[in-house]
């Protein structure tokens, strides 16, 4: 789907936030202000902005003024007839599910171009193959910028690990939560991975890894009515306690009191 933004807000004056979408999302921003909150991290909407999101983060917004803009939702099986990789998106930088990769200011230089790609999709949007070429073109451009920011093999070869990891603890955090379990699926040393997200996110690979498992807890406890026990059980420990005592280590608050902020 492609739409423009000022439509769908009508269409969707309803939308209860915050909620998460099952598909990927993303939003240019051409016109308005206000801000923009994913997966807890706020940010200031500008016009030329792009957000992306991967299926299962969750997202709110308030804007001020008039907004415009475009709003695409697709599946990854848009691809399928056109990629041999099923994983091929997650090699985008802003589909890594960092939030902080997610946000993209387009240079006012391509500003035109991304435009133009976005309103013949919307005119042409039945058109599935159409579609996924002008997505595909769409990512390569906005990339560009990015990757002219890994200036060497070396690093080249270190943001490829980095995703790699980021890709495994999103398929096992909930059962998977030790950084030599990682480091081994990985054919790499706990030490060598410790380094390496301490190097290019500041955090340990214990600290991303724990990170995540917090933020589930976190989306749960927003959007679903979950009890605090079936929170826990979802994300496998062992019992309502120990998750509780989990929580409150790393956001300084427990389960119920992060419910009720």
């Amino acid at each position: 789907m492609v739409e423009d933004l000022a439509g769908y807000l009508v269409r969707n004056k309803n939308l209860v936030f915050p909620h998460r979408h099952n598909f990927y999302h993303f939003v240019l921003f051409t016109k308005g202000s206000g801000f923009h909150v994913i997966d807890f991290q706020r940010f200031d909407v500008c016009p030329g902005q792009i957000y992306f999101m991967i299926p299962g983060q969750i997202h709110s917004w308030e804007f001020e003024g008039e907004m415009d803009g475009y709003i695409v939702n697709f599946d990854k099986d848009l691809f399928k007839n056109l990629l041999l990789r099923p994983d091929y998106l997650s090699n985008f930088s802003f589909f890594s599910g960092l939030v902080r990769d997610e946000v993209v200011q387009v240079d006012s230089s391509k500003l035109e171009a991304v435009i133009a790609v976005l309103e013949r999709m919307r005119q042409q949007v039945d058109d599935r193959d159409f579609s996924s070429i002008s997505l595909l073109y769409l990512f390569h451009l906005l990339e560009g910028k990015r990757e002219g920011s890994i200036a060497n093999e070396a690093n080249v070869y270190n943001h490829t690990l980095l995703r790699n990891f980021l890709a495994l603890i999103e398929l096992n955090y909930k059962k998977l939560r030790l950084p030599k379990e990682y480091a081994s699926l990985l054919y790499i040393t706990p030490n060598h991975l410790n380094a390496l997200c301490k190097e290019l996110l500041g955090e340990s690979a214990g600290e991303i890894i724990r990170n995540r498992i917090v933020l589930e807890a976190k989306r749960l406890l927003v959007i679903r009515d979950f009890s605090i026990a079936e929170i826990a059980y979802e994300l496998n420990f062992s019992d309502n306690s120990y998750f509780t005592k989990f929580f409150k280590k790393i956001e300084g608050v427990t389960p119920e009191e992060f419910r009720k902020l």
